[in-house]
């Protein structure tokens, strides 16, 4: 699961070097040197020095308050989870819950727990006291009753945690810790353990499903890397440790790739080189007839098996580029002519094929997409090229390759940079969004002015209030969303649902439609009551993709937001600009709106937050080339 993380050169040094350090300098030691392949006893000492760093030093990464709730010892997993998060920018906060209370903690929380105010609560529960309730000899039915009867105990947990702190939930699927007792007729009695678990996990995959619950899927990867990694009996009756501490940093990666994606920080476009990547052998060395590609050698098999698998993520949403060092005319005629290749140039939403420096151009791709350089994972066959990519954008992700092209996939897939923890309409289309992007830049190209290439493209949006199908792509814009987004702040799929059902609360998303293809869910705006206010409203939170920067969506959307307020009765907006070291770019958004400082600004720009009104008396509707079809 680590694998794809290079090792790294003198762990003790760099530690100690970090520990000299002060300030961001420090922060940004550790969490480089988390960015490295770690064993426990690395990650432990990691840890320690990630926890003594003193608070305006910790204020440096992203805070994340999570709750972990178990039937077996957990105290051994902390410290993984920590560094897992670090390499991520996060800093996790943590309520460890005591051996076998999981339950009572959920129904009475202790202050601790209470005063932590959990985000994320996880449940770590062990299949041993559903085992031992099921009778060896059980028939089908009576299993079943006993499994569904532990998931419906377990769904209720989900909603008292969910209710009780407005977390987002994760449950644990079950390890298989049991030894044969029938033999390979495990797989058919009803009561035989091994079954059991392989019942649960299923119902507990469909019950997660049903309740939104995102699980942290120790069961499948320990049927790849082997029970005894995860468990040891040893351990289990020595301490009640139900994960080894040796696959303690895998288990923090797993559930650190779920925090990040639900920060909206898993990746977003896989950038590939071509030769020795997707195709054996240098195309201009080689020829057309040269390269090693699909059927009749197990290398050509296994570029294929990684074109194949690009060709799928693309399929779920992920952008595909290209990054080579190759005459540009040469490698396009390879993956368009050559019989085997799975990948099309259609495929690709941005190509830099040329001789300049890698780095240059994925920092070329990232403008192109228009998302930043910490969206791209890069997957190069060069040992040479992926240290040149770590020093000089080190926000980049570089799995590190395995010497056999057979293992690039296993190597990719188990690095997990695009963990999900849900799959959209609009992610499903996002690659062809990208493509028509492509169109309009070559059609704004051809027009002589932006105003008539706004007209020209015939744009019109749909408004409407969240609905309860719409709520996963809204909870995904908000979070994924860091350009345009006025206070940087996030909200998890509880809190989106809690503003859709109050009817004090005003939710909007924008979806535009233009001439060449439908954007999707562009934009989100939730507008609050203002408590100490009665003719207020406060923007909660707005965000907006980077794919529809510059069609003058935020003059409509704005338009939009205060004809609702105004309904409402209301006379003031209230909006905050909170500086992230992201959205630099809608700095001066409330000011071209109309919006007026509380308080006067500094002049260097150094207010972390900016606090505006909009008196609606005052505001002049802006004109725009957007037709609005619904309102």
């Amino acid at each position: 699961m680590l694998s794809a993380l290079p090792t790294a050169r003198d762990f003790r040094g760099e530690l100690r070097a970090a520990r000299a350090s002060a300030g961001a300098l420090r922060v940004q030691r550790l969490r480089a040197l988390s960015q490295h392949r770690l064993d426990y006893l690395e990650t432990l000492q990691l840890d320690r020095a990630l926890q003594a760093l003193p608070a305006e030093e910790r204020a440096l990464l992203a805070p994340v308050r999570v709750a972990v709730l178990s039937s077996a010892t957990i105290d051994q997993l902390l410290p993984a989870i920590r560094v897992a998060a670090l390499r991520r920018g996060l800093d996790v906060y943590m309520y460890a819950g005591g051996y076998g209370q999981y339950r009572q903690e959920t129904f009475e929380p202790p202050p601790a727990l209470r005063a932590l105010a959990p985000e994320l609560v996880l449940f770590s529960v062990s299949a041993r006291e559903l085992l031992g309730s099921i009778p060896l000899t059980a028939r089908s039915r009576e299993a079943d009753e006993h499994i569904d009867s532990f998931v419906a105990g377990l769904r209720g947990l989900w909603r008292r945690a969910r209710a009780g702190f407005d977390a987002g939930i994760v449950h644990q699927t079950f390890l298989d810790v049991t030894e044969p007792v029938f033999g390979s007729f495990d797989r058919l009695a009803p009561g035989a353990p091994a079954r059991i678990v392989d019942r649960l996990n299923l119902r507990l995959a469909e019950a997660a499903v049903e309740d939104d619950v995102a699980l942290l899927d120790v069961a499948r990867a320990s049927e790849r890397t082997g029970r005894d990694f995860w468990f040891s009996q040893a351990r289990w009756l020595q301490a009640k440790q139900e994960i080894a501490p040796p696959a303690a940093p895998a288990y923090g990666e797993l559930l650190a790739r779920i925090i990040a994606a639900r920060r909206g920080l898993s990746r977003k476009c896989l950038v590939l080189d071509l030769d020795n990547t997707l195709w054996g052998g240098v195309i201009g060395d080689e020829g057309l007839q040269g390269i090693v590609l699909g059927a009749g050698s197990a290398a050509g098999e296994a570029h294929a098996g990684l074109q194949r698998y690009a060709k799928q993520l693309r399929e779920r949403g992920i952008l595909l580029a290209i990054c080579s060092k190759n005459e540009r005319a040469t490698a396009i005629a390879a993956i368009e002519r050559h019989p085997e290749m799975i990948l099309r140039m259609a495929d690709f939403a941005a190509v830099q094929v040329n001789w300049t420096d890698k780095a240059e151009n994925l920092r070329a791709i990232a403008q192109q997409l228009n998302i930043g350089p910490d969206s791209l994972v890069f997957v190069d066959d060069s040992a040479v090229e992926r240290a040149r990519i770590r020093e000089a954008l080190p926000m980049v992700a570089v799995p590190e390759l395995p010497e056999d092209v057979a293992d690039y996939v296993s190597c990719l897939a188990g690095a997990g940079y695009f963990e999900a923890v849900a799959l959209t309409s609009d992610d499903r289309l996002r690659a062809a969004q990208y493509a028509q992007n492509a169109a309009r830049d070559n059609f704004r190209e051809s027009q002589q002015s932006m105003g008539e290439f706004l007209r020209g493209l015939e744009m019109k949006l749909d408004c409407r209030a969240f609905a309860e199908v719409d709520l996963p792509r809204v909870t995904q814009l908000i979070n994924k969303t860091n350009q345009f987004n006025t206070t940087g702040r996030r909200h998890g799929a509880e809190a989106v649902a809690k503003f859709a059902a109050a009817a004090a609360d005003i939710t909007l998303q924008l979806r535009l439609t233009d001439r060449f293809g439908d954007n999707g869910l562009v934009s989100v705006l939730i507008l609050r009551p203002l408590a100490e206010d009665p003719q207020a409203f406060e923007l909660d939170t707005w965000v907006m993709s980077c794919r529809v920067f510059g069609r003058e969506l935020e003059y409509e959307a704005s338009n939009i937001a205060v004809e609702t307020v105004r309904a409402r009765g209301a006379t003031r907006i209230v909006a905050d600009y909170v500086r992230t070291d992201k959205n630099g770019v809608i700095a001066g958004l409330f000011a071209q709106l109309g919006f007026v400082p509380l308080a006067e600004p500094p002049a260097d720009g150094s207010a972390a937050t900016t606090r505006w009104v909009l008196t609606l008396a005052d505001y002049r509707p802006r004109t725009t080339c957007i037709e609005r079809r619904s309102g």
